[in-house]
């Protein structure tokens, strides 16, 4: 029998297809195997978003070919779909893009059968959402249901729309029923995710929104916590808002793309909102949860951002009171009208306002964190760590420790928090 390992770059988008890659192999009867060790054939999901992603997959890639030469590997993903044929000159024996991906095992196996090179990479077209659909995941409690692919929003610094294509929503009736199958193979915790969530039912052209998405995956039996993946700050609105406190199994813990707190960069950048928007979305979600945890992503050294520019993104994030922020600093992309813009700043200039922004991201994480001492919250227990405490999150998504001699995998607990911790919360059960 043979066997396969996989490796995931980027997103979560990207963790979902990996998985639903791997079923196929299973199905057709490999055996999957740690990717740090020899397998037959070595599949790794590929990112492009950014130069750092464009260097890991080529990283991996050569020392795969390096180690395991005589095994067979699958490039697919973002970066194979935006460089295809010139991939093959890596040695890969199948070359697979964002689509066909429920054709890898049939598409491989005929590249080796054939004793050929096999590039399935395509144009991207206005296609059918892929329905993949998966009933295991790496994490054990909490399951990744992708309901939203491609975006069309052509933001001036963003690769993404050439790679993934257009906006395709998966339909509500696969959203319900692959909910209720993760919920059934025990994953009560289901995270909604897409390329543009924001956009979902925008190509169905029927009304449909993604408040009927998420409506879907409350009522499915046996899910009890929905998170959303990243949000455009437009989408929350008070009526948005108010339908989402409605679904009490939705948690109060909202990813609102920020990228700058300047409205110059941002209309530079092509965003579809300013940073007055961006508040006022905000302020919709807080006025209905309270306590919600608001964290975002963060681009610096934009093409021409002065430094008043930059220290307009500081007043704001220190505004918004993030419990936690992504920092990256701008990379520029073949491709994008930003990597043709004047301005470039210096890989020294990004770097030093990034570390000045992760730095605030983290005080201001820790004055989040306190809130939470004293209080019993719900924990969803995840794994053990190698002091043999307890790990899990709270609906907000922060991470407790709790000694808990009695606790399993999957189990809901209500822990007394006593101790702020640099990466999260520590407390005793209540």
């Amino acid at each position: 029998m043979q066997t396969v390992a996989f490796h995931t770059l980027g997103c979560k988008v990207n963790q979902y297809d990996t998985q639903a890659m791997l079923e196929k192999f299973k199905a057709a009867g490999y055996t999957v195997v740690p990717f740090d060790g020899p397998a037959d054939v070595y599949v790794l999901n590929t990112c492009t978003v950014t130069g750092t992603g464009d260097k890991k997959s080529m990283q991996l890639t050569r020392r795969l070919r390096r180690q395991s030469p005589n095994s067979e590997l699958v490039l697919c993903g973002c970066l194979a779909q935006r460089m295809g044929a010139e991939l093959l000159s890596t040695g890969a024996r199948l070359i697979l893009g964002t689509q066909r991906r429920a054709e890898v095992v049939e598409l491989l196996e005929q590249a080796v059968r054939e004793g050929k090179q096999i590039c399935a990479v395509e144009a991207l077209t206005q296609a059918p959402f892929e329905s993949l659909t998966i009933t295991e995941q790496e994490e054990h409690t909490r399951a990744i249901l992708k309901i939203q692919e491609g975006c069309n929003n052509h933001c001036t610094y963003c690769i993404i729309p050439s790679v993934r294509g257009p906006i395709r929503s998966r339909l509500l009736a696969e959203i319900r029923t692959e909910a209720e199958r993760l919920a059934a193979a025990g994953f009560t915790e289901l995270v909604l995710t897409g390329i543009h969530l924001s956009s979902y039912g925008r190509d169905l052209q029927d009304g449909t929104t993604l408040l009927d998405a998420i409506s879907q995956v409350q009522a499915a039996e046996g899910v009890r916590r929905i998170r959303l993946g990243s949000l455009e700050p437009t989408i929350a609105t008070p009526e948005f808002a108010s339908a989402l406190r409605q679904m009490d199994k939705v948690c109060p813990q909202f990813h609102l793309a920020l990228q700058s707190g300047s409205d110059t960069v941002l209309a530079r950048m092509a965003r579809r909102y300013n940073s007055r928007m961006y508040l006022t979305g905000v302020e919709n979600l807080r006025r209905e949860f309270p306590e919600a945890a608001f964290t975002t992503d963060v681009l610096t050294g934009f093409p021409g951002e002065t430094e008043a520019e930059y220290e307009e993104t500081r007043a704001m994030i220190a505004r918004v009171g993030f419990a936690k922020i992504h920092v990256f600093p701008y990379s520029q992309r073949a491709g994008t009208k930003a990597a043709q813009m004047p301005g470039q700043l210096s890989n020294a200039e990004k770097e030093r306002r990034a570390r000045e922004l992760i730095a605030l991201g983290e005080t201001m994480g820790r004055q989040y964190r306190e809130r939470f001492l004293g209080r019993t919250v719900e924990v969803l227990l995840e794994e053990q760590d190698t002091a043999g405490e307890w790990v899990g999150y709270t609906r907000e998504y922060l991470r407790v420790e709790v000694h808990c001699p009695e606790g399993a995998q999957g189990q809901y607990r209500q822990v007394e928090i006593c101790e702020v911790t640099d990466e999260g919360l520590r407390g005793h059960l209540a």
